[in-house]
């Protein structure tokens, strides 16, 4: 038996349907004392018309290294050491914005100018719009 979504729940949800990821919304859930799982949270963004995954020009170190062919520790250490702009959205997970993409793919570092030039204009056209 499903237990039904107060008016609460449902405007949380559609505050952060396109910012956060499920696993996020439900923790943020719990925090304001609702108890839903993330399959919970999956299945009501879906029955509401939202994607599961955040429509935000936002990518994770992971996506951005999978295009790129890279390992995802690249892209993070490029987050540490300060070249690529990004905002913390889990001990290990970094939100990286298009616009900071693009910016850094224009103006990559001196010691690694060499390496973002041979990257498929493609792949980082489809990356930053």
């Amino acid at each position: 038996m499903s237990i039904r979504w107060d008016e609460n729940e449902l405007t949380t949800l559609h505050e952060m349907a396109e910012m956060y990821t499920p696993k996020q919304i439900a923790f943020r859930l719990k925090r304001r004392g609702y108890t839903r799982t993330v399959s919970a949270v999956k299945s009501k963004l879906q029955a509401l018309g939202y994607s599961t995954r955040p429509t935000l020009d936002n990518y994770s170190c992971r996506e951005i290294a999978k295009n790129l062919r890279l390992h995802s520790n690249t892209v993070a250490r490029w987050v540490r050491l300060g070249w690529l702009k990004a905002t913390k959205r889990s001990v290990h997970c970094y939100q990286v914005k298009s616009r900071d993409l693009k910016q850094f793919f224009t103006n990559p570092p001196v010691s690694i100018k060499k390496r973002i030039s041979e990257i498929d204009p493609q792949v980082v056209r489809y990356l930053v719009g």
